[in-house]
């Protein structure tokens, strides 16, 4: 405990890390007040509990509860994620974004305006789909034209709001800002879930339950963080140069390739499409199959949908894996750097070792992303409140270990740069202090 307080201590002995904080937390409090603000015309009695199923929980989960709120961040950062995403597809398909990537930083500001542009485009179209959809009849006091309008305007500008915070949470704070705005959205709501979850049963056998479920919830985090964190390191060694009177290279170091490489996207995927065979089924409601169908994948803790679920996500691990991390580029960076993997010749051996080596850890990688998908389902099963069992795996676990974790790197950074003590015990957290190659 001494350590601890020492450790914090240490933290706001720096002036800059000391500003950086109190200017995170600064920008989150704002972002968070806004999402309790209600769209004018619309009256917060009568939007319900905001319960629909499906992906629609799953958003408002990220978003703070903001989506069921009909709130001024309603939309939060989602559709400058899905124009991100867009643009980072586009940039492995389309030569010209490809051309934008390798420009160094004027490209960067390109793709950056080109991903702003997109995201308005994408939140008018999704603010559409809200207010038609979501915001319910009565709880409007003037539906129309003019509200509809109104609204998409303020729902825009809401995101792009939101957008600006995570901006200067990432140049003025700790942290990726984008990540952050989810990650407080997901951590808001976690302990109204676990006041419902522990005082929902009465007496000694309610208290152990809960007991029970909080350990349970310790090691599905621990293996979470092992699933994050976990790499293969392949060895590189570097020729020798002489340059003048020194040498350059010879040294010995590795390419890390994530065996979750893909992050939470595979899951966010696969959690769209499972919306199709609901709405498939839907076309057909006469039909004893599709009425079936639909029962049966309108259920999240069935056994067909989550069998499908963890189907789904084992193959977009391996597409977006594919996507995103190209052997071919990693073994000509090497081959025009000096370097080469020992016992493998460069150029194409040394890309098709590499892929090897990806394949193998994607696969136990995919299985094991795929389980931590399933789990709030088996936590329901087993007892846990719906609200409560989110936290057992799916993405917003996910999301709250990558961006925790990689906030203690930032701010363990800054610890060791300024020769303090570290966080962890080892005086490192792992993958932010050690040499790596790519």
């Amino acid at each position: 405990m001494k350590k601890f307080f020492s450790t914090i201590k240490n933290i706001f002995s720096i002036e800059d890390l000391r500003v950086r904080i109190l200017n995170t937390i600064g920008f989150l409090i704002i972002f968070r007040l806004g999402s309790f603000i209600v769209l004018p015309g619309v009256n917060p009695d009568l939007l319900g509990d905001g319960a629909q199923g499906g992906i629609f929980d799953i958003l408002n989960t990220l978003l703070g509860g903001s989506f069921s709120r009909a709130s001024i961040f309603a939309l939060g950062i989602m559709p400058y994620i899905s124009a991100s995403i867009v643009i980072q597809l586009m940039g492995f398909a389309v030569p010209y974004f490809q051309k934008l990537q390798k420009e160094g930083e004027s490209g960067r500001k390109k793709l950056t305006q080109i991903t702003r542009v997109l995201t308005i485009a994408v939140t008018l179209a999704q603010s559409f789909g809200y207010i038609a959809t979501t915001i319910p009849t009565e709880a409007i006091y003037s539906p129309g034209v003019f509200f509809q309008v109104s609204s998409m305007i303020i729902l825009v500008a809401g995101t792009m709001f939101c957008m600006w915070i995570g901006e200067k949470i990432t140049d003025k704070g700790i942290g990726n800002g984008i990540s952050m705005l989810i990650m407080i959205g997901i951590i808001s709501r976690f302990p109204g879930a676990l006041y419902v979850e522990i005082f929902q049963d009465k007496g000694l056998s309610g208290a152990l339950l809960s007991i029970i479920e909080i350990m349970a919830l310790f090691f599905v985090v621990m293996a979470v963080v092992m699933l994050t964190q976990a790499t293969r390191r392949i060895p590189v060694q570097y020729a020798k140069q002489v340059v003048g009177n020194k040498v350059y290279g010879g040294q010995r170091q590795y390419i890390p390739l994530k065996v979750n490489s893909s992050g939470v996207m595979p899951i966010i995927f696969a959690q769209a499409l499972m919306i199709l065979p609901g709405m498939i089924a839907s076309m057909w409601a006469d039909s004893d199959i599709a009425n079936y169908v639909g029962t049966t994948f309108a259920d999240y803790t069935s056994w067909q949908y989550n069998l499908l679920f963890g189907g789904l996500i084992l193959a977009f691990t391996f597409f977006y894996t594919a996507i995103t991390v190209n052997p071919s580029n990693m073994a000509d960076d090497l081959k025009r750097n000096g370097g080469f993997i020992p016992g493998i010749k460069p150029g194409k051996q040394t890309s098709e070792f590499i892929d090897s080596v990806l394949t193998k850890i994607t696969l136990p990688g995919s299985i094991f992303l795929a389980i931590v998908a399933v789990l709030p389902a088996f936590a329901v099963r087993a007892g846990v409140s719906p609200s409560f069992s989110q936290f057992f795996g799916g993405t917003s676990l996910l999301i709250m270990v990558g961006v925790i974790l990689d906030t203690l790197q930032q701010i363990e950074s800054y610890l060791l740069m300024r020769h303090y003590e570290g966080m962890m015990k080892s005086g490192k957290v792992k993958g932010r202090s050690q040499v790596a190659v790519a």
